[in-house]
């Protein structure tokens, strides 16, 4: 079915996690009739197990809605997005597809940080911004002292805020109005050559890749051969369709409409999300600017638990990279895991999500090292290094200076809890920057940290330091010099570099401290003595022992000469002496992961 340009709207949602904006998208679906009583289930577009466990959407997805309005059919495609800020890159594609946005707020709990965040972006973009106001059926709603944040906000009216509740459906048919009569309608030439956005990709094992675009000029139509552009790859468009619940296969898509393509692609590799698709005999000058390529704050080592799964492991992070470009990864070896990969995330969420995805949707087991951030390394030669291991880093006398990357957090909070957050920040090596009050007797924070900081536990202190109160946003703002050192972990004088971490000089010996005491726990014990040692280049600054088994080989003397006893002790302290030279200590999978759970 073929519909005028002025008649299609695209937008995406904006919301902190949380505020309902998966259910408002249930609503939407449910009053357009797109999906029917039957089909439709909570969080229809949240369709991993993951996503409805946590409650949170992980994947930006892609429904078109059919609405009926003054006599007109209207065609609306909305873009979910991801609310949690590790997900920040699928909704910076949602955007760039997207001509507007609603911006969700709990009326409950009022504007989070990441709301901020992600609506500065919608801003950038020229978004047109359309405020709801949702869960006004809870008894704890606060409507006026969140409109007064949301008009503080956005300098918008407040007779501009729709309130509603996607819970009962209150508010929705003003919300599908306001979609239709304030979201501009694409401006795209059908006449001229073809630019269409990619904005996702998923892989199925029968029809191969299949990429999901925004048209922004020209038209495409079944059995066209197109050009991926940056790629440089050219195919046929085997099949284009719309983007339901499940693919609805048409002949032509054009200007300003949102669909997918299956051209047979089987490499994961060969599409890129942020490409743009144009044709081959007439291509467009140049591609769509404006997209970013994601940028990973965290890195950490994938090893498979059974090195012979390294190939089923390399094609899952292949397929899970098509579906989430975000991921980033190479291969590497260590000597005490064997070959695996170096794969770089958005955040610790990211991380966790993956390490989940790669066990539920490929059944590959495997371990996770240590995450760190990557530093800039400067040597006395003049020459620098970016260093994503800390197995790399060169010898501490080589070093001039190393830098590391450092964040803008911006903290939300009840007043209560400014002092608990405050004194948490500076334990994290924080600098506060400035203070804003917010309406609603609330406050906001913004420090300067080092990154490195808040990969461990800081998510979770500062939600426990503020019963769950206080949001939290971050952006990257470069990198800056630092006292750091590498800290070794030594079993019998062996580096395990699996467990080697670069810290803060200032925090190396409480951290060596706890390590070694942490790991005396963990190591079984051996026929001999284990000297478990935190250095710092040749200086051990912590150190633990682990004692021996011992048989009691005098248990067969009963009486006589005491140097009858003393032989069979000093045979046995030759056997140990020689035991551990040419022993190997066993380090069991759990300790490289205690190093994530020592409270730094």
């Amino acid at each position: 079915m073929s519909v005028k340009q002025e008649n299609i709207r695209n937008f995406c949602i904006i919301a902190h996690i949380d505020h309902g904006k998966s259910t408002l998208a249930d609503r939407l679906i449910e009053r357009t009739g797109t999906l029917s009583k039957k089909q439709l289930v909570d969080q229809v577009l949240d369709d991993m197990d993951l996503e409805r466990e946590r409650g949170i959407t992980i994947k930006s997805h892609a429904i078109r809605m059919e609405y009926q309005y003054e006599g007109e059919t209207y065609i609306l495609n909305l873009i979910d997005t991801p609310g949690h800020v590790d997900f920040s890159y699928e909704v910076s594609r949602a955007i760039a597809a997207s001509e507007g946005a609603l911006l969700v707020v709990d009326a409950t709990q009022g504007i989070q940080a990441q709301t901020i965040s992600n609506l500065y972006m919608a801003i950038e973009h020229d978004l047109e911004i359309i405020p709801v106001l949702n869960k006004m059926d809870m008894p704890s709603a606060k409507p006026e002292e969140v409109k007064d944040q949301i008009v503080d906000l956005l300098g918008c009216n407040y007779e501009d805020i729709i309130e509603a509740s996607a819970k009962t459906g209150m508010g929705v048919d003003q919300i599908l109005e306001a979609i239709v009569t304030l979201i501009p309608p694409p401006q795209g030439d059908p006449e001229a050559p073809l630019q269409a956005l990619i904005f996702d990709s998923v892989y199925n094992q029968f029809r191969g890749v299949i990429t999901y675009f925004r048209i922004f000029n020209g038209t495409l139509r079944k059995g066209d051969k197109v050009r991926f552009f940056n790629m440089g790859t050219e195919y046929e468009a085997q099949e284009i369709g719309y983007l339901k619940l499940n693919y609805e296969p048409t002949d032509e898509l054009t200007a300003g409409e949102v669909g997918y393509i299956i051209t047979g692609i089987k490499t994961a590799s060969e599409v890129r999300v942020g490409d743009t698709i144009t044709h081959a005999d007439r291509p467009c000058k140049e591609p769509i600017a404006g997209f970013e390529e994601a940028k990973p704050m965290v890195y950490a080592g994938v090893y498979p638990v059974n090195p012979e799964d390294f190939e089923d492991l390399r094609t899952a992070l292949e397929r899970l990279k098509l579906n989430d470009p975000a991921l980033t990864f190479q291969p590497e070896n260590s000597a005490a895991l064997g070959f695996g990969f170096r794969c770089g995330f958005l955040g610790l969420l990211h991380m966790e999500i993956v390490q989940e995805r790669l066990d539920r949707e490929f059944n590959m087991n495997v371990i996770m090292t240590v995450p760190n951030v990557n530093y800039i390394v400067h040597t006395k030669k003049g020459e620098t290094y970016e260093i994503h291991n800390p197995a790399n880093l060169p010898d501490e006398r080589l070093i001039e200076s190393i830098e590391e990357p450092f964040i803008e957090a911006e903290i939300i909070t009840p007043m209560q809890f400014m002092g608990n957050i405050v004194k948490l920040c500076i334990n994290k090596r924080g600098t506060l920057v400035k203070q804003n009050y917010v309406p609603g007797n609330r406050m906001e924070l913004i420090f300067e940290m080092p990154l490195a900081e808040i990969v461990f536990d800081f998510y979770d202190k500062l939600k426990s330091v503020s019963k769950g109160y206080a949001s939290f946003d971050y952006k990257q703002i470069g990198y800056r010099k630092s006292d750091l050192v590498k800290l070794d972990i030594l079993l019998n004088g062996k580096k395990v570099e699996a467990l080697s971490t670069i810290i803060h000089r200032s925090k190396a010996y409480d951290f060596g401290k706890k390590i070694t005491e942490k790991l005396k726990e963990l190591i079984p014990r051996h026929q001999f003595d284990i000297a478990i040692q935190a250095a710092i280049g040749a200086r051990v600054i912590a150190r633990s022992t682990i004692k021996a088994l011992r048989k009691d080989v005098t248990a067969k003397c009963y009486g006589g000469d005491i140097t009858r006893k003393r032989k069979l002790l000093e045979k046995q302290k030759e056997g140990k002496k020689r035991m551990k030279m040419i022993g190997k200590v066993n380090v069991p999978q759990k300790a490289f992961l205690a190093v994530l759970k020592i409270d730094s």
